[in-house]
């Protein structure tokens, strides 16, 4: 069953300047994106320009954390402490609402009902932390009708 398969612990993310936003929503349960004030444009990674026009007149907005699975792969082994215990888990590129694609890991499933086109939703893998930081890493589930 989905709900006894073993969780990706992932690292702690450290946020800079570019990053704080992103992180400290996503500790928030919300996924938020950059827009550029010049030119319009949405982006994701964070940074502190825009990657289209070169402005640095960027804002920050939370995006409704809606989308479709674009392409995913199942990963059957990886060494990596925190990933290792949580095979298989399923990495995928998802295209969000608002037109920008994010890689993400897709949870609330078996690796074998993902599908491109699916529609999923935000979750967040909230972070114990010793340094006072509320982050989570963004993932995503099926959307259930």
């Amino acid at each position: 069953m989905a709900d006894e398969r073993t969780e990706i612990v992932h690292p702690e993310p450290t946020a800079n300047w570019e990053t704080r936003g992103y992180w400290e929503g996503a500790g928030r349960g919300e996924l938020v994106l950059q827009r550029c004030g010049a030119c319009g444009t949405i982006q994701h990674k964070p940074r502190g320009i825009c990657a289209t026009c070169l402005s640095g007149d960027l804002e920050y907005l939370v995006a409704a954390g809606t989308g479709t699975v674009y392409t995913y792969t199942v990963t059957n082994q990886n060494q990596a402490r925190g990933f290792a215990e949580a095979c298989p888990y399923v990495m995928a590129y998802v295209d969000l609402d608002e037109g920008v694609r994010l890689l993400t890991n897709i949870v609330g499933c078996e690796p074998d009902r993902v599908s491109i086109g699916m529609a999923v939703e935000a979750d967040f893998a909230v972070q114990d932390r010793d340094d006072g930081e509320a982050f989570a890493v963004p993932r995503f589930r099926p959307v259930t009708t």
